[in-house]
């Protein structure tokens, strides 16, 4: 039986257990023996060991966004007691099992809470998005000008809207309406900063009158230039309020203006890669749902953790290698924070006859040209059902004599973003509140 005293100083206990899996008291940085159980690391475990998050929040709290410090404390929280529970009993009178499944934290930087998220937009794409030919392209841009999005986070709004004008205009001298969904990245795999959009688009569409489903094919190179053209527009016409990154001051003068500096970039050839259409939409998807709804890296891909430092692993682009990237806490905090989005800002948009405004009426027409007929929206997967679907067991099942767990109370606790900020310290320091 679980007691739940016992379970109130789970955060006690999270101490103990850190310190044992990951041996930080001497800081060791053993190699486990072949054969041996390797630690599996959590952004959580690196945030909460040696007070990290609380270091680097002292040390930077002037300078953080209200979203990376909302979301932080919010993850901090994930499935503690200070959350609230649902406490479940054996249904066989004789068995004196309880369980108690404490309340997640919905935070865009939470692995656990972004695998349920990923599980749900995926399921919710696949019943809503035509089965037909699509297309994954990605838009990018020089290096030189990713700083300028942190500076300027009002940037970040309209490109999304311009990559799918790309492909609007395209389209539109067709005479054809193709659904379009974008995605806004600000990461590479090795966390840095790295600004790009991920679109999906059906390589056909509408026609003008609507009766016919047209085919549709995009130039890499025409796309490229459309691209480069629209984002060097903005930075020209947002110029007079840009705030310039250091870097790039320094290079300007009255021998070397920004206009020239733009100018420069615009001769440069700016990546856009096309991958080759897929018979469906499903590959798009699962591809996206991996990023958009998760935090900017996997926990898979943390490899070790000794206290100071933390090695991860990712896909060289370059040499098409896997790497590892060693960073020191502070600077993988940085850089995980970093990417976290402002409240309210919407990563991933839908155009074409996907838009908000038309899809009620447009969408319904593209299934009926490809004959395709699609029923009720499937219900929203539980969590028993993806505890069954990833880890292949029912969680409402008694681990003592396999009987039905049934609910018996609730337990409600602190789920405001106000209550959670007033407790920023016990949570970070791992000190009951």
């Amino acid at each position: 039986m679980v007691s739940y005293r016992t379970r109130q100083n789970s955060l006690q206990y999270f101490v103990a257990s850190i310190a044992e899996t990951l041996n930080l008291n001497n800081r060791s940085t053993q190699k486990y023996p072949p054969g041996g159980i390797k630690p599996r690391y959590t952004i959580k475990q690196i945030l909460l060991s040696n007070q990290n998050w609380w270091n680097f929040y002292q040390r930077h709290k002037n300078k953080l966004r209200s979203a990376i410090l909302i979301c932080i404390v919010k993850l901090l929280s994930c499935k503690e007691v200070i959350r609230g529970s649902r406490e479940y009993h054996c249904s066989n009178a004789n068995c004196s099992h309880v369980k108690y499944i404490f309340f997640s934290c919905k935070c865009k930087a939470c692995s656990s809470c972004g695998k349920k998220a990923t599980e749900l937009w995926i399921q919710k794409q696949n019943h809503l998005l035509p089965n037909t030919s699509w297309q994954h392209i990605t838009f990018t841009m020089p290096s030189e000008l990713w700083d300028f999005f942190w500076l300027n986070r009002t940037l970040l709004d309209p490109i999304g809207k311009m990559s799918a004008d790309c492909i609007k205009t395209i389209a539109d001298k067709k005479k054809i309406t193709p659904a379009i969904f974008i995605a806004i990245h600000t990461f590479g795999r090795d966390l840095k900063r790295n600004v790009h959009i991920h679109l999906s688009t059906t390589t056909g569409g509408l026609s003008e009158d609507l009766t016919q489903w047209k085919n549709l094919f995009f130039h890499q190179a025409t796309l490229m230039r459309m691209w480069r053209y629209r984002i060097i527009q903005l930075f020209r016409k947002s110029y007079p309020q840009l705030i310039i990154p250091p870097a790039i001051r320094k290079q300007l003068d009255h021998t070397f203006t920004f206009n020239q500096f733009l100018d420069r970039l615009y001769k440069k050839i700016w990546i856009v890669h096309c991958s080759k259409p897929s018979a469906n939409h499903k590959k798009n998807v699962e591809y996206l749902g991996r990023y958009v709804k998760r935090p900017a890296i996997a926990e898979s891909k943390l490899k070790h953790y000794d206290g100071r430092s933390i090695t991860f692993k990712y896909l060289d682009h370059n040499t098409k290698t896997y790497r590892n990237f060693i960073l020191s806490t502070e600077e993988f905090i940085g850089r995980f924070v970093q990417h976290i989005p402002d409240i309210g800002f919407r990563m991933i948009r839908y155009y074409g006859f996907l838009a908000n405004r038309v899809r009620g009426k447009r969408l319904p027409i593209a299934y009926t040209l490809l004959g395709q007929t699609v029923g009720d929206a499937p219900s929203p997967l539980t969590f028993a059902q993806l505890i069954q679907k990833d880890f292949k067991f029912n969680p409402f099942l008694c681990i003592l004599c396999g009987q039905q767990l049934i609910l018996s109370a609730v337990r409600f606790g602190k789920t405001s973003i106000n209550a959670l900020l007033a407790i920023h310290a016990p949570l970070a320091l791992m000190k009951t509140p």
